[in-house]
């Protein structure tokens, strides 16, 4: 007689995998204008985006509108205070912050240390406490109230006004919204920009992105990383986990039943690419697996999760400036 233990196992595993493979995409409303360089965050069951880089002039938008899933309806509201693109949005206390970012179009690109408040009782936008550090690209998450903006790019003088004149760090901060103060935690182990958070049991999740490399030209390019980092606010320490299977920046993430949800993303180095891979991982047995691809390729895109979908808007489907208002979701394991 065979073992029925192991049999058991076999039939699980087997049920495992077939429930990752049962997943599927559907398409959505989609956006009402194309953009891509978007963060966005879910507010009372809402997912708000803000600003964003456009294909053709000018190049940036103010656009700020929320999706109601149950309704799959977009609905325009108040416009951000200034255009900007890489603006970071967090929840906290019933409302929205949009965290630094850039402003002007490539490659004249600026970065700022201000933050916007969003009420949506009063569908009004109102001055933030400002970054203690003009920031970008980094990744901003919301545990118990404060707000944490990670890692990006920050200007290399304060006349800084180039794309190239933006450098990669490691810097971290939280901010209180109670008493309106930014305070310095433990910086990131690694420096980079374009990477992706998601928060689970209250610590966050740093994963992917990329940094500037010296290339044998003397030329810094940009090449993405696969680094997946842990920060818990608790301890002010931060944990380095299993990287991702494949090293892609300007990728996606959202988190949904303890584990951490990872799409897409481009590359540029050693050539360019768009990336369709999707990835979870599970924290417990800090295991990465494949899900299914993309339907569309993106990258600068935004992830949120509504009930059991994560849904992916925007982006872009070529490497660089090319914006999608591609909408699509992915149907999750329930809770």
């Amino acid at each position: 007689m065979k073992p029925i233990v192991p049999a058991l196992l076999a039939m699980g595993m087997l049920a495992a995998s077939h429930a990752v493979l049962a997943q599927s995409w559907s398409r959505v409303a989609d956006a009402s204008l194309a953009r891509q360089e978007i963060y966005p965050t879910v507010l009372d069951d809402k997912i708000y985006v803000a600003g964003g880089i456009l294909s053709a002039a000018p190049g940036l938008s103010d656009l700020f509108e929320s999706y109601d899933a149950q309704a799959n309806r977009w609905i325009k509201l108040a416009p951000l205070p200034e255009a900007r693109h890489h603006i970071a949005l967090a929840a906290a206390g019933g409302r929205i912050y949009g965290i630094g970012g850039f402003s002007g179009a490539i490659p004249d690109w600026r970065a700022h240390a201000s933050v916007f408040v969003y009420d949506p009782k009063t569908d009004r936008w109102s001055s933030g406490p400002s970054l203690p550090q003009a920031r970008a690209e980094g990744v901003v998450a919301s545990v118990e109230g404060k707000i944490y903006f990670i890692g990006g790019r920050i200007p290399t003088s304060p006349e800084a006004s180039h794309i190239s004149e933006h450098a990669d760090t490691n810097r971290a901060e939280a901010l209180d919204p109670r008493t309106g103060l930014w305070s310095r935690i433990a910086d990131a182990p690694s420096a980079r920009n374009s990477a992706a958070g998601a928060v689970i049991d209250n610590r966050i999740y740093v994963v992917g992105g990329r940094r500037m490399v010296a290339q044998a030209d003397g030329r810094s390019r940009p090449v993405n990383v696969a680094t997946l980092e842990v920060y818990d606010p608790a301890s002010d320490r931060w944990e380095t986990r299993s990287p991702m299977p494949l090293a892609q920046g300007g990728l996606a993430a959202a988190a949904h039943g303890g584990k951490l949800y990872v799409f897409g993303g481009e590359q540029f180095v050693p050539h360019a690419k768009v990336f369709a891979e999707s990835w979870v991982y599970d924290p417990a047995s800090d295991r990465w697996s494949a899900l299914p691809a993309m339907p569309t390729p993106r990258h600068g895109h935004g992830a949120a999760v509504v009930g059991n979908r994560v849904y992916l808007m925007g982006g872009g489907e070529k490497v660089g400036v090319a914006a999608s208002a591609a909408h699509e979701a992915l149907a999750l394991p329930a809770d």
